[in-house]
């Protein structure tokens, strides 16, 4: 064996310095995606469940921020500062976002390379992490033994007696009072304002309550202020367990849904759609339906939950099969309208 001099024991030592040194740049270096959402408590859930083992899996970090805004979105584009890899979009927004060239198109085989996801879910600009439906929900303990099918017989007041709670808003309402006049689902868009508003005429006067806010929807309801409203799908199942004498109606509700969508000037686009790659585990999909009973279409997802949850659930096809799909782009483009004349209705 060749004997090693000082000089070169110096040269390895030194090397070896450098390479420890530049281990420790690499790790100093690795990708972190910003992920804008709506925080709360469904952060701590979405943290445990996707984002620390997509971190221990890939070694991408995953930084949440929140809340979603697409005025800060579009602010973010339009002066090339952008801050997020990947953000939460509700309808309206993706509409708008997609019109004024906000969004980056999705690169689905990174995303879903096996074509997995339903068409629904997989959009250009936008891939639906989770759905949630406006559903009529009743007291089980004010009708006799009767059980309201639709809303035919939420406007129905008199096989159907007591007060009613509807949204404070001009959106969806004109829908249900047009499902409730008898316009078949597929055939509500563009909507018969006219029609609408004469149905609504005349309900108005059993609304006790124009809601605004989630909670308020069902405290309507556990305090006997109404007999029957619209609330969120996900507001009454807990309800339930508590022993409160309420139940939903999925006939003739109105299905949305939410997306995740990589903004225009990314600094991380592909290592974001990675991570979007995650939301399709039926396993991690399951494990949110116990936090959050907003899922989206990660497939099969309905195999590995509880028939008796599923059934819960807006994407169950039992469920799907009832509801509308709510067209955000008619009211991108005519709420501001129809809102103004809502307002002037409620005054009349």
């Amino acid at each position: 064996m060749t004997a090693v001099t000082r000089r070169e024991m110096s040269r390895l030592a030194l090397g070896g310095a450098a390479l420890a040194s530049f281990g420790t740049s690499t790790r100093a270096q690795a990708v972190t995606i910003t992920v804008n959402g709506s925080g709360g408590s469904l952060a701590k859930s979405l943290e445990r469940i996707y984002e620390k083992p997509f971190t221990a899996e890939t070694g991408i970090g995953v930084r949440a921020t929140a809340p979603v805004s697409l005025a800060k979105l579009k602010a973010m584009v339009e002066t090339g500062n952008m801050e997020w890899d990947l953000t939460e979009m509700g309808g309206a927004d993706m509409i708008e976002a997609v019109k004024n060239g906000w969004l980056t198109e999705i690169d689905w085989s990174i995303v879903d390379p096996d074509n997995k996801l339903p068409p629904i879910a997989r959009q250009k600009y936008g891939m639906v992490t989770s759905t949630f439906s406006t559903v009529i929900a009743y007291r089980t303990d004010k009708f006799g033994g009767k059980v309201p099918k639709s809303w035919a017989d939420f406007w129905d007041v008199k096989s159907f007696p007591g007060p009613r709670a509807l949204q404070d808003s001009p959106v969806q309402n004109l829908e249900f009072a047009l499902l409730a006049d008898g316009v078949p689902a597929d055939k509500l868009y563009p909507l018969d304002v006219e029609r609408a508003f004469k149905k609504l005429d005349q309900i108005k006067r059993n609304v006790a309550a124009w809601w605004t806010t989630g909670a308020q929807q069902v405290q309507l309801l556990v305090d006997g202020e109404a007999v029957m409203g619209t609330v969120w799908n996900g507001r009454v199942p807990p309800l339930k367990k508590e022993g409160k004498p309420v139940d939903i109606i999925w006939n003739g509700g109105a299905l949305q849904l939410s997306y995740w969508a990589v903004p225009k000037g990314a600094k991380h686009p592909k290592e974001a759609m990675r991570y979007m790659k995650s939301r399709l585990d039926p396993d991690k999909g399951a494990q949110l339906l116990q936090d959050s009973p907003y899922p989206g279409f990660a497939p099969g997802l309905i195999e590995k939950v509880d028939p008796a949850l599923a059934k819960t659930l807006p994407i169950h096809p039992d469920n799907v099969a009832v509801q509308y799909s709510f067209n955000p782009e008619y009211w991108s483009e005519h709420r501001p309208k129809l809102t103004e004349r809502w307002a002037a209705w409620l005054l009349s």
